[in-house]
C-alpha cells in the first residue's frame, strides 16, 4: 500500500488546487482501479490525500494522478509519498487528530468516514486498504473516548464562532450547510443569539427547528446582509459565493472563510469595518487550547500503537488464510469418510447420531489447535516451518 500527500503547511492557493470536488474525486478512484486494487481519497480543506492498494511504482502512480485530474504538473513538487509502515501510522495518527492543522480537531474523523463510505460504494475498498480505514475509524473513536477531548472542544467553526462572539455579534448568516457548516449551526444556537440566517440553494429541502432560524434561498441572500454581525461561509462552490459589490457600504461585519476553495473575494477584507478571516488564520488560534489538547492526546498514544499491531497482525494472519481453510477441509472430509464408513456398519440409529456428534466434535477439537498453533508460529516469525509439518500431517498428497 502507498499514499500520495500533498505536502504540509502549504499556502493556501496552492492547495485549492489541489482540491478535489466529489465528482472529481468519484472519477479519479474510477481511473486509479484499472491500475489498482483499492483507492480511498481525503479531500479537505487542510488536505487531499490519495490512498492506493497498489504494485505500481510511485512515478507511475502520480503520473496517472495528474493526468486524470489534469493537474498543472509544476505541481507534483508539492506533493509527497509513504508506504505501508509509515502509511498505517500516518492513518492512525490521523484519525486521532495528531496530524491537523487545529491539534485534536474532531472534524477528520467523519471526513475519514466520508472517504472511506465513498470509496465502499463504488467496490474500490475491500481489501487491505479498506480494512486499515475501519482499524483507523475504530482507533480514533476509542482514542477520544479514552482521552475525552470533548472535553476541550475545538474545530474551525466553534473557533469562528467564538470569535464572533468577541465581536459582540448577535446576528448570524451562516452559506452553506454541510458537515462544517452544522456545526457552526451548533455553536451559533448554542449561544445568546438572536438570529440565524441559513443560506442554501433551495430552502425547500431543510428545516431547523429553532424560532431564531431562517431558511433562505441562495439567491436572496444580499437583501439580508445588512441585518446581520456576522457571516461563517462554508460551501463546497468552486467559486467566490460572496462579492466586495454584495456588502453594503459601511457596514461593520465579522467575516469567516472556511471553504477552501475560498467563498469570499479576498478584496472583501479591504472595505472598511470589515473583518475578515480565512481557514489558515483560524488554525493559527487558540494555542492555550492546543497546549491543553497535546497533553491529554500524547497520554494516550498507547491506543494508536494498540490499533498498529492488531492490523499488522491481520494481515500476518491474512496471509495463512488458505492454509486455515484447507485444514478444515481435510478435517471435515476424514470426519464425513469415518461416519460413512460407521453408518455402513452400525444397525442402530441412535448409535448412529451419537457416533456422529462425537467423530465430529473429535475432528474439530484436533483441526482447531493445529490452526492456533498456525497462527501463534506466524505471529512468532516461524510460519512457514510451522506450516510445511501441519501440511504434511493434515494435507494429502
Amino acid at each position: 500500500m502507498q499514499a500520495v500527500l500533498i505536502q504540509q503547511d502549504l499556502p493556501l492557493d496552492i492547495r485549492e488546487k489541489l482540491s478535489l470536488s466529489k465528482k472529481r474525486q468519484s472519477m479519479l478512484r474510477e481511473g486509479l482501479l484499472e491500475i489498482c486494487k483499492e483507492i480511498i481519497i481525503l479531500s479537505t480543506c487542510n488536505r487531499t490525500e490519495i490512498y492506493a492498494n497498489s504494485d505500481k511504482a510511485y512515478e507511475e502512480l502520480i503520473e496517472c494522478i495528474f493526468n486524470i485530474c489534469n493537474w498543472d504538473k509544476n505541481l507534483m513538487d508539492y506533493m509527497s509519498h509513504i508506504n505501508h509502515d509509515e502509511l498505517i501510522t500516518h492513518l492512525m495518527e490521523l484519525s486521532c487528530g495528531f496530524k491537523s492543522k487545529i491539534l485534536g480537531e474532531d472534524q477528520i474523523l467523519s471526513q475519514l468516514k466520508e472517504a472511506y463510505k465513498d470509496s465502499l460504494e463504488e467496490g474500490a475498498s475491500q481489501g487491505e486498504l479498506g480494512r486499515l480505514f475501519q482499524e483507523a475509524i475504530a482507533c480514533g473513536k476509542r482514542f477520544r473516548q479514552q482521552a475525552n477531548l470533548y472535553e476541550i472542544p475545538v474545530s474551525s467553526a466553534s473557533i469562528a464562532c467564538k470569535m464572533a462572539k468577541r465581536f459582540k455579534a448577535k446576528n448570524y448568516m451562516l452559506i452553506g450547510f454541510g458537515e462544517v457548516g452544522t456545526l457552526a449551526a451548533k455553536y451559533i444556537l448554542s449561544e445568546d443569539t438572536e438570529k440565524l440566517y441559513v443560506v442554501v440553494r433551495n430552502k425547500k429541502v431543510l428545516t431547523l427547528e429553532d424560532e431564531r432560524v431562517e431558511i433562505i434561498d441562495f439567491n436572496e441572500k444580499n437583501d439580508y446582509i445588512e441585518f446581520v454581525d456576522c457571516i461563517i461561509s462554508c460551501t463546497s462552490a468552486p467559486h467566490t459565493v460572496l462579492r466586495k459589490e454584495e456588502i453594503p457600504g459601511n457596514k461593520a461585519l465579522a467575516i469567516f472563510d472556511l471553504a477552501v476553495p475560498r467563498d469570499v473575494e479576498t478584496d472583501i477584507g479591504e472595505l472598511p469595518n470589515i473583518r475578515l478571516f480565512d481557514i489558515d488564520y483560524i488554525s493559527a488560534l487558540d494555542d492555550e487550547n492546543k497546549r491543553l489538547r497535546e497533553e491529554r492526546m500524547n497520554s494516550c498514544r498507547h491506543i494508536i500503537e494498540t490499533f498498529i499491531e492488531e492490523y499488522k497482525q491481520w494481515i500476518e494472519l491474512r496471509e495463512i488464510a488458505p492454509h486455515i481453510k484447507n485444514i478444515k477441509a481435510y478435517g471435515e472430509a476424514i470426519y464425513k469418510e469415518r461416519v460413512q464408513s460407521y453408518k455402513s456398519k452400525s444397525k442402530s440409529l441412535e448409535d448412529q447420531e451419537l457416533a456422529i456428534t462425537l467423530i465430529k466434535s473429535t475432528s474439530d477439537a484436533y483441526v482447531n489447535r493445529a490452526i492456533e498453533v498456525l497462527k501463534e508460529e506466524k505471529l512468532r516469525g516461524c510460519g512457514n516451518e510451522c506450516m510445511r509439518i501441519l501440511e504434511k500431517i493434515f494435507l494429502r498428497e
